[in-house]
């Protein structure tokens, strides 16, 4: 039986059932970016669901986007990881999604919850992309999925040290991992609305890597 959709946007592929990935937005909160990000993915064949983690607050500046992000940490992250856990269970129960499997794409803010999902429902989730973000430095070997990340060379709220960190802490635990860094850009540069870091050309071949990465991972 499907769930009742929690706050969010979903959009649906044309045809019949299809592979599902759960859209996990940056600290803007879900704008009209991160849809197009779902519709995009609905037109390459996938069922695409973005919870509204920030229920119904968007910002546009970055103090507010900041404001934002700090006040989902007042339980530590709680409500958060329990809005991901429930767009999760409606997207993978989704009359049009194709199961038994899912990805998640997270970007920034998303990517913290991107993982720690990959680690709480392992046998649920099997593609995890991130951009340009971290996530927890927790035991990765019950993660049944394999990792795409996407990461700017020049990065100020995420350094070098913490990428490579990171692919170390999943290349030990055993799990396929590809990362790709973008020569000349910095954080955001997926985001065609952040005009002070956006590249073109960069994000054509992340959102490419990205297709094929699913279309891979995600076959029944």
């Amino acid at each position: 039986m499907a769930r009742p959709q929690p706050p969010g946007f979903l959009a649906l592929p044309d045809g019949g059932a299809a592979p599902a990935v759960l859209v996990l937005h940056a600290w803007w909160g879900l704008n009209e970016t991160i849809k197009s990000v779902c519709n995009r993915l609905a037109a390459e064949g996938f069922v695409a669901f973005a919870p509204d983690l920030f229920h119904g607050k968007v910002a546009v500046t970055r103090a507010e986007a900041e404001a934002l992000s700090s006040s989902t940490e007042t339980d530590g992250g709680k409500q958060v990881g329990a809005d991901v856990a429930a767009a999760a269970g409606f997207l993978t129960r989704h009359p049009s999604a194709r199961g038994p499997w899912s990805g998640v794409i997270g970007l920034s803010f998303g990517v913290w919850y991107a993982l720690k999902l990959s680690i709480d429902d392992p046998d649920n989730v099997r593609a995890v992309v991130v951009f340009y973000g971290d996530g927890p430095r927790e035991e990765y070997a019950r993660s049944k999925a394999a990792y795409l990340g996407h990461f700017a060379e020049t990065d100020e709220f995420q350094p070098a040290a913490e990428v490579a960190g990171l692919e170390r802490t999943l290349r030990a635990a055993g799990r396929p991992v590809t990362f790709h860094q973008y020569p000349g850009t910095g954080h955001w540069f997926f985001e065609p609305d952040r005009a002070d870091a956006h590249s073109p050309d960069a994000a054509r071949l992340a959102w490419e890597r990205t297709i094929s990465f699913l279309r891979e991972n995600l076959s029944p």
